[in-house]
This record gives C-alpha cells, structure tokens and sequence, in this order.
C-alpha cells in the first residue's frame, strides 16, 4: 500500500520527533504533547479531516491510552491500535509510519500518528482521491474497516457510532469537536443490518437486538435443564461496544458473554442464548450457573458508566433474575473480580454498585421524565409543511410528522414543563428508512442558549437515542424541536422526545 502524498517512513519519525520538540520537550521526554496539537499534526501529515481523526478515538476510548495496557481485544493506546492473532494495525502502523511498536503503544502522539496512517490507508484502499477526502462522509466505509469488523453488520455498527458523535460533539481532555451535519455514504454497508435499529426478533430480553457470537466461543448446553441459574455478573468490556460485539463472533476470541451494553443509550445486544455458556468468568462452575453482561468501557474511566447504561443494565438484571429467581442481593449480583480465581479487576472502582443496586430493586425510575410525541395534547406544535405518516412501525404513537428540508428552520416544537433548574438528558425516538434526513438538526433550548445537534435519521429507528445533557432553565416553554434547515438528504422526521432528570 502507498500513499500519493505521504513522506517516506524516515521522514515521518523525523518529523514527529520534530513535532514533540516544538511542543516544548525532546521526543523521548513527559509529558505527551497537547492532544489538540497531536491530532492537528497526525490529521495533517496523512490528509484526514481532524475532527473525523479525533471522533474515532474518542469513540475508541474517551481519550484515554488506560494507562498503556491493551484492551480486551489486543488494541493499544487512544487510537486503539490492535495486534491480535487475526488483525495487525498496530504493525501496519509502525509499517507505515516507520516508528517501533513500542513507541506506537506507550507514546500518545505517536499512537495517534499510527492510527491517522492505518485509517488512510484503509481510505487509499478505498480509492479516495485528494478531493473525496475533504468530505467527512466519503471517509465512512475506512471509518468501517478501521474498527476491525467480524461481519458487515459489525462495521457498520462501529462507523455508525463514530458518526453519530460527530452529530452530537464532544469536548474531552482540551479537545473539542463541534456538532456538524455529515451525510455519511455508506458505500458497501448501506445494505446491511442496522444493529443499532429497534430491536430485532431472536432475543430473549425483549429490548435486545440478537446477535450470535461465534459458536467457537462458548458452549451449548440446556440451562437451567440441566444446570440451575444463580448468578449474574458484571463485566467492563475493556474496548468499544461494536468491537466488544465483533471481537465476541471472532474465532480467535476464546471468550463471549451473554449481553453487551453500549455507553451512551443503553442499547442492549444479546451474544448468547440463556440456556448456553457463555465463557466470561474464567471459571468453569461460574461459567455454567452465571449469565455475564459486559459493559462498554474501561474500568479506569468512570465517563463510560453513564446513567442510561446504569439504569439499562440494572432493568436487564432485574428481568434476569426474575426469570430464574435470582435473589437481588451482591451475593448474586457480583463482579468479575469477585469470581473465585479471578484475574480481572472490571467492573472495577469507578463502577458505581450503590447506584446500580437501586435500580436494580426497583429505584430505576428517574427523579422526574417527561415523554412527548407529535399527538401528546399541548405538547407539540409544527407547521403546515409538516405532514402526517403512519409508515413505519418503528413509530411512537398512532403517527409521526415529516418535512421536506428547507433554508429556514421552521421547527415542529415539543413542550414541557421542566420542574427546576438543572442538567437533563434529553433523548429522541424516531422511525428509520433509506429516505429521512442523514443529518437531522433537533434544537434544545438551554439555560445559555439554543443548542444544535444533528441525527442520521436513516438509522438507529425505533429507539430511544440520548442527544446529550443540558443545562435547562425551570419553566413551560418549547424545550427541544426538529428544524428543516439542513443540508442532509431526506425527509426530516419528528416522533417523539424524552427528558430526564436523577
């Protein structure tokens, strides 16, 4: 693989050593420089959109190298970069770069050097020319491959993910990426599954999508038949949600667990049917008596526990030991690191079982929700340009409205009455198909000002999807609304949102 504009290996370590001098300390030396710096730089010498660089690690870990050590799968570093028996980016990153892995693991501008230069490859392999790779959307399908997919379903999962946070916007650790409309072309992977979409039949949690992990992973048997049900327990994947899922259906795994539930919504994917072992504890006997929900995350980074994720996990738990008469007490709930011969740590001290445990017997309902659809009395308003659609069965409610994109904003408007000031999570619901809107623009009126961000409506339907949290003023007034003013292609859908506090 070669690349039109890159410099010879040499000269690209030369200039990073370059660059970490200009930062103010020799190459070898702490601390890393600034990350804003370290992904101008790294975006700059292999022609990516910074703000697309920075989303994929931010999706991959939070900004956070986890000290160094590798992820469940094998990746290292902020940019994820994996050497496991099946995929070698971490390799093909020091290929490319000319830099050692050791370097590539344990320093951060150099680790976000070689995920920019496996990433563009993947582009180069896709064919972008210089003009295709100024466009944030052309770069979905290597965004895609970068995450290392077992399955098309998979890789669509991960660039979704990745997409959807450029939607929204971040800031972490001195970097920001702003909200921006993006119309991902999805290329080879607009055909497949959407495992973010309402869920789909096959699971036995009725809120999960079904996914199988690789029959190599586990093992069939006939639970609770042939062995009783008494334990469920508690796993931090240690890596993403899409990677957790594909790393499950890679036969080099060795391991599985029956759940996987993503950080920023809840979503709940199911690996592993009920009456099969799942291979999660490291112990035989509590492989076959326990059912294991893993977590998206790292154990040191408590951003990863998000209250949606808490309150998801503990639902699902709670069904779970219903069904099988599990008592709901930490000596049936427990954590990896409490399985007998345990070499894991996960979920780990910034795991909160004081809040989790609450919900699990019942506490899970917020301090105060609030849930409109376009029919809710009082609740809704919109214009004549908005019209009526009863489609798709991914609705809330007997309808949902739709609009054709202008350039003005001409909202549909959804009211309520927020009790006291504070920070709320709000959260939309909407059908999905090929034609509504690839970049949405929902408006949240917060205490500082009306806040954008923007939604692929093509998927990811029938859900609920956390937008964010806001700082939100006491009162009855229109909180957030649906704007037609975008650039993105398709109809703009309005269904329903739901606010949220403690």
């Amino acid at each position: 693989m070669t690349f039109a504009l890159r410099r010879p290996a040499a000269l690209v370590a030369c200039a990073l050593a370059a660059f970490l001098m200009s930062a103010g300390r020799p190459a070898a030396a702490e601390p890393d420089p600034p990350l804003p710096a370290a992904f101008e730089h790294a975006a700059t010498e292999y022609d990516i959109p910074r703000d697309l660089l920075a989303t994929l690690a931010y999706a991959e870990t939070r900004l956070d190298d986890h000290g160094d050590e590798p992820s469940a799968s094998g990746g290292y570093g902020m940019m994820h970069l994996v050497s496991n028996p099946t995929t070698h980016a971490l390799e093909k990153a020091a290929e490319i770069t000319g830099l050692p892995v050791e370097r590539l693991r344990a320093d951060t501008g150099s680790n976000i050097l070689g995920g920019a230069a496996v990433l563009r490859a993947h582009a180069d392999g896709l064919g972008l020319d210089e003009t295709a790779r100024k466009d944030i959307g052309r770069w979905y399908e290597a965004v895609a491959r970068y995450g290392n997919p077992s399955s098309a379903e998979t890789a669509r999962l991960y660039a979704d993910s990745v997409y959807e946070l450029l939607g929204t916007g971040f800031t972490a650790r001195g970097v920001t990426v702003a909200p921006r409309q993006v119309t991902a072309d999805r290329g080879e992977y607009a055909q497949a599954r959407d495992l973010g979409a309402m869920a789909a039949p096959g699971a036995e949690y009725p809120s999960a999508s079904w996914v199988a992990a690789r029959s190599s992973n586990y093992t069939a048997a006939n639970r609770p038949a042939s062995r009783k049900i008494d334990r469920v327990i508690i796993h931090v994947t240690q890596g993403s949600y899409a990677g957790a899922i594909s790393w499950f259906q890679n036969p080099s795994a060795k391991v599985s667990a029956h759940y996987v539930i993503k950080s920023s919504n809840g979503a709940v994917t199911q690996m592993v049917r009920h009456k099969d072992v799942a291979w999660h504890a490291g112990n035989r006997d509590y492989n076959h008596r326990s059912i294991g929900i893993e977590h998206e995350g790292y154990v040191s980074n408590a951003a990863w526990f998000t209250d949606a994720m808490y309150r998801s996990s503990a639902a699902l738990t709670r069904h779970l030991c219903d069904k099988y008469g599990i008592p709901k007490d930490r000596a049936h709930i427990i954590g990896h690191y409490q399985v007998p011969g345990a070499t894991h740590t996960d979920p780990g001290p910034k795991w909160n079982w004081t809040t989790f445990m609450k919900y699990v017997t019942g506490g899970s309902t917020p301090a105060w929700s609030t849930t409109a659809d376009n029919t809710t009395a009082g609740r809704f308003t919109a214009g004549a340009n908005w019209g009526t659609s009863t489609y798709s069965a991914q609705r809330l409610g007997p309808d949902y409205r739709f609009a054709t994109p202008a350039t003005t904003p001409d909202p549909a408007w959804y009211k309520a009455t927020v009790p006291s000031a504070g920070t709320y999570r709000v959260e939309v619901r909407y059908p999905a198909h090929t034609g509504y809107n690839s970049a949405a623009p929902y408006l949240v009126v917060t205490a500082n000002g009306t806040k954008t961000v923007y939604v692929d409506q093509r998927s990811g339907g029938g859900v609920w999807r956390s937008i964010g949290t806001f700082s939100l003023k006491a009162g009855a007034y229109d909180v957030v609304g649906v704007s037609r003013q975008t650039s993105g292609t398709g109809y703009v859908i309005a269904d329903a949102v739901r606010i949220s506090r403690g």
